[in-house]
């Protein structure tokens, strides 16, 4: 029983994919966060410049 305990603990093929799941979930938001951030701002320099030009 210890040994087959001692085999699953040691283990860690699914491991590699786990870490991958979690560096690509914070890499999308951070993408995602950045991506709004520019887009609001670069809305609000538009209209300023559409609102200047009428």
């Amino acid at each position: 029983m210890s040994s087959l305990l001692g085999k699953l603990w040691h283990r860690d093929e699914g491991q590699d994919i786990a870490e991958y799941a979690v560096m690509l979930a914070v890499i999308l938001v951070i993408v995602v966060g950045t991506i709004r951030l520019v887009g609001t701002s670069a809305n609000n320099v538009f209209s300023n410049v559409a609102s200047s030009i009428q």
